[in-house]
């Protein structure tokens, strides 16, 4: 979010690694160091901006090593608003699939996502369960708390380590293991249609490639819950041993995934189509 209270599309708070900030002389004195779910970090962040501010920083890609080909359009284009994602989408006619990022932090300095999100979706028109929405969140409280203000589909987040931040804060003692067991899943159920799993909570990595699939999704269809996947990538070194971006795909979708965030969709959906048309070509 902005200080003015602006959805904006980042992958964190932090802009220097996906915009020109750290460049820009007038913008030198906002450089500061704060404490985000606990870890600290210097650089420049959005909250400190207006809208309008952010407006004015060119975007640039976040992994220009691994992504040079991305790196070449740094500083054509803008940073997007949420209501910008949304039209652009709506134009394509596609769904969105917004992340709540570090909403009990925007919380302690005064910006409500929560609100702000649940405003966003109203006026858009996604308050619906058959809205073409998710809204993903690694922490319980703020999904929870969207819960009782929209229809939205929802989708807890889930970590292959650690704990959500607000349960943290919270002393509640349940981590990320915990609510992927099946009684953590029919906690989740409570609140949200599906969880985004990491994808080593469903296909764990083996010695020369992928590992057996674990219980997570069965447990997860008992509980009527959505299995979203994150996140597939095609530079090798995202890939496990032996494995290309095609095969890895097939096999969490073998092992039951209904779908998955990947940084490179159009081949995604081949790979998807090509594992279908196997299926087909099986008897399956």
């Amino acid at each position: 979010m902005t200080q003015d209270g602006a959805l904006i599309a980042r992958h964190e708070n932090e802009l220097s690694d996906s915009t020109d900030v750290a460049t820009r002389p007038e913008f030198a004195s906002r450089k500061t160091t704060k404490t985000i779910d606990g870890q600290r970090v210097i650089g420049w962040f959005s909250e400190d901006f207006t809208l309008a501010e952010v407006k004015t920083l060119r975007a640039k890609e976040r992994l220009p090593k691994i992504r040079p080909e991305s790196a070449k359009f740094d500083g054509k284009f803008d940073v997007a608003t949420f209501d910008e994602v949304v039209a652009l989408a709506r134009k394509r006619g596609i769904g969105v699939y917004p992340e709540m990022k570090h909403p009990t932090y925007f919380n302690s300095v005064k910006l409500d996502m929560v609100g702000a999100m649940a405003s966003a979706l109203k006026a858009h028109g996604l308050d619906d369960p058959r809205a073409k929405v998710f809204v993903q969140c690694f922490e319980v409280g703020p999904l929870q708390r969207l819960r009782a203000l929209v229809k939205s589909p929802l989708v807890q987040l889930l970590s292959p380590i650690g704990r959500p931040y607000d349960l943290t804060l919270a002393s509640d003692p349940r981590g990320y293991a915990d609510l992927a067991t099946p009684e953590g899943l029919k906690f989740i159920a409570s609140y949200a249609q599906g969880i985004g799993p990491s994808k080593d909570l469903v296909v764990p990595k083996g010695p020369r490639g992928l590992g057996t699939p674990t219980e997570l999704v069965r447990e997860a269809r008992r509980q009527k819950l959505k299995v979203h996947v994150w996140t597939f990538r095609d530079e090798a070194q995202f890939l496990p041993l032996s494995t290309d971006p095609d095969s890895e795909i097939a096999a969490f979708l073998d092992a039951g995934a209904d779908g998955l965030f990947t940084d490179f969709p159009a081949r995604a959906v081949k790979a998807r189509d090509k594992f279908w048309a196997s299926l087909k070509a099986e008897g399956r």
